[in-house]
Formats: C-alpha cells, structure tokens, sequence
C-alpha cells in the first residue's frame, strides 16, 4: 500500500492537471456529467480495490460479460451479446461481441478474459475480491494454493469470440456476479507491459498507460482534484452513448459537496448532510432522492486482539447502542435500525435476528467479562474515515458506550486510503464499515464473513458457519438456502465479529438535466443509459 501511495503522488505531479472548470449549464452544452464521487479512489484497478467510490469511475472505464439493469436487479449483456446455459446449469457459453475491442483497438477476445480471471485468480495479487469467481470450478483451490496449474480451473476460450465456463455446481447468482467489476478483464499486453500479472504496484492505470474495453478512456487524474474520463470512440455502442465525458470530483467534505451542488459545480450531492434533509426534500422535489439501498451500515471488530476477543464483550458492546435513536437523531435519511448484517430484501429472504437495546444485559455481560461497570476496561481507538456523517455516528455511539457501560473510546479520523490500510493490515481495534450488496442475494453479505475471506478482515472464523455458506451458495433448493442462510446469520450475530448499526438508504440530490438515472437497489447506473437533457 505504501508503494502505491508513492506511484499515486508520482502520478499526481507528472499527469495532467487542467484547471478548467465548468459549471452545469456548460457542461450540459457539451455533454459532460459532473459527479461528486465522494472521495478520492484507492485506485482504480478492478482486480484490487473494493470500494463504491471506485466502483463508480471503474464502471465507465471496463466492461464485463454482463451488466446491471439500470431499471432494476438483473443483468443485461455487456461484452458479451449472449450466452447459452446447459441443462444442468454447470456449463455456460459466452458470445463475446465481434465489435467489442480495447480502446487501443486490439480485439476484446476469450483469452483475455481468461487471463484475467487468472490474475484476480493468483494468490500473490492478493485480491479482496477472488471469491467473486470461486463458483467456477476448481477457481477456489487455484486461488488458495491447493492447486497450480490454471488449466484445471473452469474456465477456457474455444474460439477467440467465446469464452467457456464450467461450474462446480448450478449456481444461481453466478450471472449477476459477473455484472462485478472484480470479474472485468484487463489488457493482457499492458498488464506485462507494467510488471506483470502479480504486481500490486503497477503504473498500467495511470492515463498515460491504461487501455480499456469500457465506454469511456480515462483522460486525466488529478489526485484529490479530479478524474475525467471521455468518450471511447471504440466502444462497441458508442454511436448510442449520449455523454461525451464525465468529472468525477472526489469531495469527502459534506459541506463542501453541498457548496459544490449548490453552486452548479456537479450534476449531484452524492450525501445530503442530515440538518438539510427536510429542507431539501421541501424545497427540491424533483431533485431530492431517497431511495432504497441494499446496504449495511455496521463497526468491525478486531476479534484477535484482547479484550474484543470475548464474545461477552462484543455482546455488551452491541446491546449498549440504541439503533433508533441512531437512525431517528442522528442518521435522519429513512434508514432502519440493523438487527441483522444482511438488510431485508423484498426477495425471498428476511433475516431472523434481533440485536436489542438492553444496557441491563450489556452491564451483566461487561461485568461476567471481568470489568464490572468497565472498571479495568482498556481505552480503545474507534477508527473512521473523513466523513461528517461517520463522525456523528461515532460520537454517539461513543456517548453509549460511555453512559452504559463506563468505557471510554477515543475516535480517530483519517483519511480513505489510510482507513482501507489500516484495515488490510489489521491495525484497529474497532473500525466504522459499510457493506453494499454486489448482487442482491443473501449471499453477498454473508460469504463475505466466511474465514480468510477478503472482506472479512476481523480474524474471526467459525466452520460451522462457513459449512452453512458453502451449502447456501450452491444449493438448487430455495427453501434449503433460505435455511443456510437463516442458520448461518444466527450464528454470525450471537458471535459478533461485526457489529450491524443501521440499513442504508440512498438520499442525495440529482439535477432533473440527468436523465436514464434510475433508482434501483444497488444504486448502479451504467453511464451508457445517461444523458443531459435541458
């Protein structure tokens, strides 16, 4: 991480660095959408970060075989313009596009996809995301070192237009992860070019270097600033794309965000800050937004360290906080208390547990741990990310800690990529984290938890739990998945190794100029549908 911070700085002072700057109304003229992004990019490379921040920009970048109805949950194709399904569900055919190239004009073929998926694929990238593709036969074996030739894994390109893909069993979500930016290929050539399939610390997406499949070409990164991407005039659809480019703008400051928006600096306020909700709701109709969100709001435990590591303790911790005044003081977007890590869903499933407020118990439970009243309990560090929304919520949460059960919390703020460091190298104690469905299936959430995951990152594992996932995942029985998930969520919040706060809503502000932005649970609006309209 410390090396990539050094290539980004690099970056910073030897890429472009325009000072232009349009307002709405210009940028409407000449087709270019304005976005506040939120913050600035851990990095753009889809096989290694795992942020919505970066997701947003990498979605205008890449391509992959499918993508996310903009209108809805489902997937509509992508590079590939069809696919055909066996009968028992394990082997798939993908149909890549004749038309679909890089934007150097190399052809996007089958190999590519197939060395890329190796490459999320490869241990010693150290991807968070390789589970992503763990439904393909043997992938999870290969990626875990338990096996080292490639060519045992399921997935082969027959043809150079089509890529074959063979299952370790029917997997039903298997189609929407595949809308994922990790499962997205990268330029072979350029991969090599800059150090090969393993390096972490590649220069390849700097605007100089990058090559990509997606509707748009990165023309510009400004660190803390701006990136700017335009048009790929080698896009397979870029006769029907409607914007010519798009700023994203990587404002962490919520008043500055809101400043921006009002001024007319972006198309959109990517967070209302909570004291203007009702105004901007009022005031704004057509432009204020509160729409579902397949998210979770909750903290993370370290469960290695002392004394987070008592089950005891991390029960009283969560039993000490009132999640509705959370959400009715604090948070004022719509949002729900979370008494589950996976948010309820108008699907099939509806998760079962109850995270109470109960401070009675919490004591009991502080004090059977050997701090009654939280005499002895060691001051610990509660890290969040420069936000103002994660900010309060961390006061108050602080606040509950100390009234009800005596201990003492110091909040640390830092800045997003340090947080996303100091998480991968486990350096906290408890830290602020969210967690956005990838697709909308329990699965996303809860095989996120599953020991040694990417994502899991709280040293906690349970093999109970991870039996329940591996046979939720691939089961052809609704109801039995209902079931494995029902008996693996259970487990997960009588342990505790993550604390859930609230379920999200999405509230933000978007000029009525945008049009083919469409609410839908993942808050994914593939920018070739996007246009600005007077």
């Amino acid at each position: 991480m410390k090396k990539i911070s050094i290539i980004i700085i690099i970056f910073s002072i030897i890429g472009c660095s325009s000072q232009e700057s349009l307002n709405v109304e210009s940028a409407n003229e000449q087709g270019i959408l304005l976005l506040d992004n939120g913050t600035e990019p851990q990095g753009l490379d889809p096989h290694i970060v795992t942020g919505v921040t970066e997701h947003k920009i990498i979605i205008a970048l890449f391509e992959g075989l499918t993508m996310q109805n903009p209108k809805g949950e489902g997937i509509i194709p992508g590079a590939a313009e069809s696919w055909t399904i066996s009968s028992n569900g394990k082997e798939l055919l993908f149909k890549i596009r004749d038309d679909a190239v890089w934007s150097n004009g190399d052809p996007l073929t089958a190999d590519d996809f197939v060395y890329s998926w190796k490459r999320i694929l490869t241990p010693a990238l150290g991807s968070k995301y390789p589970d992503m593709l763990y439904a393909v036969k043997n992938a999870e074996d290969y990626n875990k070192g338990l096996i080292n030739n490639f060519n045992l894994v399921g997935v082969e390109a027959p043809d150079e237009k089509v890529l074959k893909v063979t299952l370790r069993t029917k997997t039903p979500f298997f189609l929407k992860q595949l809308a994922h930016y990790a499962t997205y290929p990268v330029h072979p050539n350029t991969i090599e070019k800059f150090g090969g399939i393993s390096n972490r610390d590649s220069q390849w997406t700097r605007p100089d270097n990058i090559i990509s499949n997606g509707p748009f070409i990165l023309s510009e990164w400004s660190i803390n600033k701006v990136i700017k991407v335009n048009k790929n005039d080698k896009y397979w659809d870029s006769d029907n794309l409607k914007l010519n480019g798009i700023h994203f703008f990587p404002i962490d400051n919520e008043s500055t965000a809101d400043r921006y928006y009002r001024s007319g600096k972006t198309h959109n306020l990517n967070i209302i800050q909570t004291e203007k909700i009702s105004k901007y709701k009022n005031e704004y109709p057509n432009e204020f937004k509160l729409e579902k969100y397949f998210g979770t709001y909750y903290y993370r435990i370290n469960t290695d360290i002392e004394p987070l590591n008592d089950v005891k303790v991390r029960k009283a911790l969560s039993l000490a906080i009132d999640r509705q005044i959370i959400v009715d003081r604090v948070t004022k977007g719509g949002q729900k208390p979370a008494y589950s890590f996976t948010p309820p869903s108008e699907n099939y499933y509806d998760p079962p547990t109850y995270l109470p407020f109960d401070p009675s118990l919490a004591r009991k439970l502080l004090a059977d741990a050997g701090f009654p009243d939280g005499n002895g309990f060691p001051e610990f560090e509660l890290l969040y990310n420069t936000n103002e929304g994660h900010q309060k919520i961390a006061q108050a949460i602080q606040q509950f800690w100390l009234k009800e059960l005596g201990i003492k919390v110091t909040l640390t703020n830092v800045d997003w990529k340090v947080y996303l460091d100091r998480q991968s190298q486990g350096e906290f104690e408890i830290t602020r984290a969210g967690w956005i469905g990838d697709y909308v299936d329990p699965n996303s959430f809860l095989d996120m938890m599953v020991t040694d995951r990417g994502n899991n990152m709280t040293g906690w594992s349970n093999s109970e739990y991870d039996e329940y996932l591996m046979k939720a995942a691939y089961s052809e029985s609704e109801k039995d998945r209902i079931t494995y998930f029902t008996e693996a969520e259970k487990i997960l919040m009588d342990e505790l190794p993550i604390i859930p706060i609230y379920t999200y809503t999405r509230v933000y502000m978007l000029k009525e100029e945008v049009k083919g932005w469409f609410p839908n649970m993942l808050d994914t609006h593939p920018y070739q549908f996007i246009s600005l309209e007077d």
